[in-house]
């Protein structure tokens, strides 16, 4: 049956239930919500959203179960396009791709008169494209599922090669995904620096070492980042160059598939950090100029560049961009088995300016001008109406600073269809405390408000501390507590230290006001191991609870 379209007008009555100052933009409300609609007619008079939310059946390079190879590419401004690799000695015009309409080029190689495919599983291969000003091309298919580093020894600027995969025995998912909890509490988690050792984890490492641990501290749900394939591994897995490939680094996709079905054979759903908000700058192994354009999947000019990330910004009114990015959460939640996502840097999204060099005042006409994205916003608008009408177990988390009311209520009723959105103005709070003022001067009423301070009615993920600051150029929460008392202290065996003792009391309750009042999930960063939700029933933690509420209500 056809999937359920957006309904012909939005329900705006319940939307201004939750925010009676949404009403004085209605006529704005109403003009987004018929871009959506016109988007989704758009798509199903072009190829029909089941069709273009499926682009990997047909897209990149697959292999039939009668051993037939087929390839398809997108490659508007190519003038040639050929496929080689190992299986033929990498001959450049052996296998050259047919043209076909709408940019479209297409290839068939027949299987071994053994019925074996022409090209075995794990052989490299790679695409040559022979670009608009007849440039020649190495690049790897958008589609690949499957991309390695070079081996050990490899010359240097060697970059990484695309293997078809085709496993003679694949892992197929055989555990049913767990219910979807009231409330999450997420562990918030990096495959490649999960281990003590000095060395990158893997998928079976974390399978085996980390879940069960995850589990009985009372998470129900991880979240993953840097599973998407990644060329800069200082990059955390945000400056992506295979959209569909699970990272090599940790392990092989059937790895990545048992971690999922052990996680949720615990209870544990699993959420993808998925970053549709830009992509690698990268040529060779990287989606950019990938037919020898700027505006193949990019927009041209400034508008296709993110100065400060340097990288791509996707086109989101091409019809072969939107197959790609929305066949891609299918991918993740049909072929992998997770449940939702994060979706990262959505306010760069959301407005012209990516929000640089620019502060919110919480005024409505910041949210309702002429900065704001309406092609950006509407494909958020329609990712989770897809995602929430084809698979209605889907969790999606907005990474969000700004405040755009409506992020989180339903599509139908004018909104853009999150589930939660990140309160992210939840650490820097405790930044700002724990850089400025003396803990004896915290004042428990003004923090008890901010951590409440957040849109009725559209549901946040509340955190002291994400991968943002425990990586990203700052300090943990421990280390601004304890800092370098932590290296000598830290041991039973050490001499009693008040630093350590009042900053592991402190960080504790940090994270116990943050679930109870930041918000109605809660996050937790591999590697911040106190204070996690197994204890939080304890009648010890409620009675801190009750103490802090007397103290955020007495005078002074």
């Amino acid at each position: 049956p056809a999937m359920e379209a957006p309904p012909e007008n939005p329900q705006l009555e319940e939307l201004f239930k939750f925010d009676p100052y949404l009403r004085g933009y209605e006529t704005e409300l109403r003009r987004r919500y018929n871009c959506l609609r016109s988007e989704w007619r758009r798509i199903e008079e072009a190829d029909g959203i089941e069709r273009l939310s499926h682009g990997y059946r047909e897209f990149g390079v697959r292999v039939d179960p009668d051993g037939t190879v087929r390839c398809q590419e997108w490659a508007p401004n190519a003038q040639a396009v050929y496929l080689r690799g190992d299986f033929n000695n990498w001959r450049e015009d052996q296998y050259p791709f047919e043209k076909q309409p709408f940019g479209k080029w297409t290839l068939v190689i027949p299987p071994k008169p053994d019925g074996k495919p022409a090209i075995e599983h794990n052989s490299v291969i790679k695409l040559l494209i022979i670009g608009p000003q007849g440039q020649r091309l190495d690049r790897l298919s958008p589609w690949a599922p499957y991309v390695t580093r070079p081996p050990k020894g490899a010359p240097s600027g060697t970059v990484y090669e695309q293997r078809l995969w085709n496993p003679p025995k694949p892992y197929k998912l055989n555990v049913p995904r767990p219910p979807v909890p009231a409330s999450l509490r997420i562990y918030e988690a990096h495959v490649g620096i999960s281990s003590p050792e000095e060395r990158v984890a893997t998928y079976d490492y974390f399978r085996e070492s980390v879940l069960p641990r995850v589990r009985d501290l009372g998470y129900n749900c991880i979240q993953l980042m840097a599973v998407m394939e990644h060329a800069y591994y200082a990059s955390f897995g945000y400056q992506i160059t295979s959209f569909f490939a699970a990272s090599s680094r940790y392990g092989t996709p059937c790895e990545l598939k048992q971690l999922i079905d052990a996680a949720h054979s615990m209870g544990i759903i699993v959420l993808l950090d998925i970053v549709h908000s830009h992509a690698s700058n990268n040529t060779i192994d990287g989606l950019n100029q990938f037919d020898g354009s700027n505006n193949c999947y990019f927009h041209d000019g400034p508008r296709g560049r993110h100065d400060l990330w340097d990288s791509r910004l996707f086109n989101y009114t091409s019809l072969e961009v939107l197959r790609f990015l929305l066949s891609n959460l299918t991918w993740w939640i049909e072929e992998y088995g997770f449940d939702g996502f994060r979706f990262d840097g959505c306010m760069s999204m959301l407005y012209h300016h990516h929000g640089l060099n620019h502060n919110f005042s919480g005024h409505y006409d910041e949210y309702f001008g002429m900065s704001v994205d309406t092609e950006s916003l509407t494909y958020l608008a329609l990712a989770n109406w897809l995602l929430h009408k084809a698979h209605p177990f889907v969790i999606t988390v907005a990474e969000e600073v700004s405040g755009l009311p409506g992020l989180c209520r339903p599509v139908e009723h004018g909104g853009y269809g999150f589930d939660y959105r990140l309160a992210m103005a939840v650490p820097d709070l405790w930044i700002k405390l724990l850089e400025g003022v003396p803990d004896q001067d915290w004042d428990v009423a003004k923090i008890c408000f901010e951590l409440e301070n957040r849109r009725y009615g559209e549901k946040a993920i509340a955190y002291a501390e994400s991968h943002d600051q425990a990586l990203v150029g700052d300090k943990t929460i421990a280390f601004w507590l304890m800092d370098k008392e932590m290296y000598t202290h830290m041991s039973t065996l050490s001499d009693p230290s008040l630093i350590i003792d009042r900053g592991i009391a402190l960080h504790k309750m940090i994270r116990l006001i943050t679930h109870a009042l930041g918000g109605e999930g809660y996050l937790n960063f591999i590697g911040n191991e106190f204070g996690h939700p197994s204890g939080w029933t304890s009648p010890a933690w409620q009675r801190r609870v009750l103490l802090l509420c007397q103290a955020a209500v007495q005078p002074g």
